[in-house]
């Protein structure tokens, strides 16, 4: 409903099952796949999946339909518990030797006995207690205390509960008062039209509850995004049965399963996680029925720590509007491979018009099913499993929806229209990205090169002052690409320098042409400095990290602060 002008939302985590295998075997295996366990998020109050009638849960989960400048508020229910209100444990193994939420307030290595540490004799066997979770919508342009931060975490309103254990994180916030289990977040959307995600963020398990399937999009459209007269309609709510889309946004991920149809993920902390089957939308490996025209299609790569390379057989070109924080000014991109890093996102026109019904066009992944380092990549996925996506198969027109139109050069806003033009830079600021036991954010002297590696609880090093427009210089000295992701801001990625660093932004390698505009992840090649420039424009607490989630849980994650400078924390 509305409220003072206010969008509200009461949207809950529960536990269901869903068919994301096949009702049918593969080739000659005729018997069905088992339903799998998930976790998804849905409208609070709905039934769940399975009982008979309508349900908003869903692996992934429903999306969020915004429009820029709409204030929307949303009730986040923390709803892990079975019917009989007792907290549910894991789906999946949780490694209580990492830093973590650690809610039962183990004691932590530094004689401490609280919350967010890493507990100083942690059990050798799987945590079981209850589970945290904090919601972060992912590009969003928000205040702090409704961005997600890793530690505003709070467990479910179980009447189990057990004692000593803390029911919220050591930074929990809400923008209204919350009852147990719950945090209210408001977003003002004062962003331009993109293709957000929202996905869980809670501190040490985050790729637990993301893998769980805690995620789903999230979406800003505008006036000016409206004028292109792009393919559609999306899905929205209160369509009739049969309606037709042509715009669809379409999440891949890697997943593996066990006999039982349940998810598999290993026991404890790996550097990567790379699963043998890929899931589209929720199905595994499956097809969309597509008519000879235009599609627009909002690509999110949502894979723990797999990096994708999209091509089509037979040959389609992907024209890239868009990537995470909008349109990408001045034209289209026209490719016949997409690169895209965990929690990059691409938003594509696909002209199906020169395919006859009956085609079948495969969409297919060269990537490797390895840890991702540059192009060309070496063995590229296994062609008989991850190397292939999903299917589009062509059938008749149904004469239904708007047909659109491909953008001329002419037709898509420049930088200036589309309000994207940061201006000079205040200061410039060095950071790193290292590879010790387990992978670390830090500083670097650009004088003497001096490295600081830092834990995700060491002193703040990075902090902005309020409304200044920075340079960072991502130093990636490890031997693997990754995806940063930056909190609060669109940042413009300036170009890369391999060593030695430059001294002007002349001397860099050009942006890809689909890293124009701004973005809000930014793949760090290994052996190269990646140059980007960001505005901080609100002041509080928010974080930068790796977005290959088995890193971002162990170590590779940092605060920063932006604030005046009489309010900046000291290191």
């Amino acid at each position: 409903g509305k409220a003072n002008g206010v969008s509200l939302y009461k949207i809950a985590a529960r536990q269901f099952q869903q068919r994301l295998l096949p009702s049918a075997g593969f080739g000659s295996m005729g018997d069905p796949f088992p339903m799998t366990t998930v976790w998804g998020y849905g409208r609070l109050g709905d039934p769940l999946p399975g009982q008979g009638v309508a349900s908003s849960f869903n692996y992934p989960a429903f999306t969020v339909e915004t429009r820029s400048h709409e204030r929307v508020r949303v009730q986040w229910v923390n709803g892990l518990m079975d019917e009989d209100r007792n907290f549910l444990s894991h789906l999946l193994p949780v490694d209580p030797t990492l830093h973590w939420a650690n809610p039962g307030q183990e004691e932590c290595a530094d004689g401490t006995f609280r919350t967010d540490c890493t507990p100083l004799e942690p059990s050798e066997d799987s945590y079981l207690g209850p589970v945290p979770m904090v919601t972060h919508v992912h590009g969003a342009h928000v205040d702090a205390v409704s961005d997600g931060y890793p530690e505003a975490w709070y467990l479910p309103a179980a009447k189990n509960i057990p004692d000593g254990f803390a029911i919220r994180g050591s930074n929990f916030g809400t923008v209204t008062a919350a009852a147990p289990g719950q945090a209210v977040f408001e977003y003002d959307n004062s962003q331009r039209a993109a293709t957000l995600w929202y996905h869980d963020h809670s501190l040490g398990i985050t790729r637990l509850n993301v893998y769980a399937g805690m995620a789903g999009f999230w979406l800003v459209r505008d006036d000016i995004e409206d004028a292109l007269n792009l393919p559609g309609p999306a899905p929205m709510l209160g369509d009739p049965p049969g309606t037709k889309y042509f715009e669809i946004p379409i999440v891949i991920q890697d997943r593996s399963f066990d006999e039982d149809g349940s998810f598999f993920y290993p026991d404890a902390w790996n550097p990567v996680f790379f699963g043998n089957m890929m899931v589209v939308n929720g199905k595994t490996w499956p097809y969309l029925e597509v008519e000879p025209r235009l599609y627009r299609f909002r690509l999110l790569n949502g894979s723990n720590s797999r990096f994708l390379i999209l091509r089509t057989d037979p040959e389609v070109t992907f024209h890239q509007i868009g990537n995470e924080a909008g349109l990408i000014p001045s034209s289209p991109i026209e490719l016949t491979e997409l690169l895209m890093a965990p929690a990059e996102r691409a938003d594509v026109i696909v002209d199906f018009s020169g395919f006859e019904p009956g085609t079948t066009i495969t969409l297919l992944n060269l990537g490797p099913d390895a840890p991702f380092r540059r192009l060309p990549v070496g063995a590229p996925a296994d062609p008989g499993s991850t190397g292939q996506v999903m299917q589009f198969r062509l059938v008749p027109p149904s004469g239904q929806g708007n047909p659109g139109q491909m953008p001329a050069d002419e037709d898509m806003p420049t930088a200036e229209e589309l309000g994207i033009v940061l201006g000079p830079a205040d200061d410039v600021r060095d950071v790193g990205l290292f590879q010790q036991a387990e992978f670390l954010l830090g500083t670097v002297d650009p004088d003497t090169f001096a490295l600081t590696p830092l834990k995700w609880d060491e002193p703040i090093t990075e902090r902005p002052y309020l409304d200044s427009v920075e340079i960072w210089r991502i130093h990636n000295l490890t031997g693997d690409a990754h995806p940063i992701h930056l909190h609060l801001v669109a940042f413009e990625v300036l170009g890369r320098d391999p060593y030695p660093l430059a001294d002007d932004v002349e001397e860099l390698i050009p942006p890809n042409p689909w890293e124009k505009g701004t973005k809000d992840t930014v793949i760090a090649l290994p052996g190269e400095i990646t140059w980007i420039k960001a505005k901080f424009d609100r002041a509080g607490l928010y974080v930068w990290h790796c977005h290959i989630l088995e890193h971002e849980d162990n170590e590779m994650m940092r605060p920063f602060f932006v604030g005046e400078p009489a309010q900046i924390p000291d290191p």
